[in-house]
């Protein structure tokens, strides 16, 4: 399935690249996000099932590498449009890339993604999988980790998605300080990302997570309340620095809830994101009617509901399995 994704998610770019209408690029983008999650997210899973006992660390490992090509990317696009070849010639470069990746995975061992040693007798079909899978998503601890993983995109993608528009509609800069500004949080954020390799080599993670929530719940008040430009990007940098590794943890400790399930884990995500995706738009509309100042405070009920749902001591789950 990950090559399989690979072969379509690269096609979809080269379609993508050569439309010239909107249906094609319609139909390019309809294929291009199942197949990321084919060659991307399953991806992650044989990563997670390659080292069950260091789910932490190896999620940071691929969080980082998340933050080098959002750094990387606008940079690409950038050398593009300078080298005349515009986002198309781009998209044809990705689709190459993407090959080589998929040429690069074809070479490593076999990953089965259902805890089993591969034998068909020991894979469950698509219907008890079914059912596994809404077990899985009805216990409690998974349900925590899932909420969780939730509220903390307030503070990570929900808020770089506003983040420009913030600036320039309530802080009052022009585009150009805007863009400067969502530098320094992805560029602090590639560093901060960093520096959770070793950090969680040497500390766990959960215990850090309380700290970082605490401390980012008094930072980005200040924050919003900052006047100066430049002290609204130092503030800026620091909630960079101290909400890296949020994902990383919460999705590492979604995949030990249900050890050998890493399948299971990405439908629950799947699920989780259908209700996540939702926050946006309610945010958008709290903004038109209320300002976005105003709704920029709701924000903090990510660091809130980390600092209440994190359990004071991890605990390990059984594996769901059929008797």
């Amino acid at each position: 399935m990950i090559l399989g994704g690979g072969v379509a998610f690269a096609l979809a770019l080269v379609l993508a690249a050569a439309s010239q209408s909107f249906f094609p690029l319609l139909f390019a983008s309809l294929l291009l996000f199942p197949a990321s999650g084919a060659f991307v997210s399953l991806s992650q899973a044989a990563l997670m099932d390659t080292d069950p006992a260091r789910h932490e660390q190896n999620m940071a490992r691929w969080t980082l590498a998340g933050s080098i090509g959002m750094v990387l990317g606008p940079l690409a696009l950038g050398a593009a449009s300078v080298l005349g070849l515009g986002w198309r010639g781009l998209f044809v470069i990705f689709a190459g890339l993407a090959l080589a990746l998929m040429a690069l995975a074809a070479r490593q061992p076999v990953v089965h993604l259902n805890g089993t040693n591969g034998d068909d007798e020991d894979t469950p079909g698509f219907r008890q999988g079914l059912r596994l899978a809404w077990q899985a998503i009805r216990r409690r601890d998974v349900l925590r980790w899932l909420v969780l993983l939730q509220f903390s995109d307030l503070m990570l993608d929900v808020l770089y998605g506003f983040l420009a528009l913030y600036f320039v509609d309530v802080v009052g800069v022009e585009a150009g300080r805007a863009g400067l500004a969502v530098a320094v949080w992805t560029g602090v954020g590639l560093v901060g990302d960093l520096l959770m390799i070793p950090l969680l080599e040497r500390v766990r993670g959960l215990p850090y997570l309380r700290v970082s929530a605490a401390l980012v719940l008094i930072t980005f008040p200040a924050f919003l309340l900052a006047g100066p430009f430049a002290l609204k990007l130092a503030l800026l940098g620091g909630l960079g620095l101290l909400n890296a590794g949020w994902y990383a943890i919460l999705q590492a400790q979604l995949y030990s809830a249900l050890p050998g399930q890493s399948g299971t884990v990405l439908a629950a995500v799947n699920v989780g994101g259908l209700f996540g995706s939702l926050v946006p738009l309610g945010l958008g509309l709290l903004a038109e009617s209320a300002g976005l100042e105003a709704a920029m405070w709701l924000l903090l009920a990510g660091p809130v509901a980390l600092l209440i749902g994190i359990p004071r001591r991890a605990r390990s789950a059984p594996l769901v399995t059929e008797e």
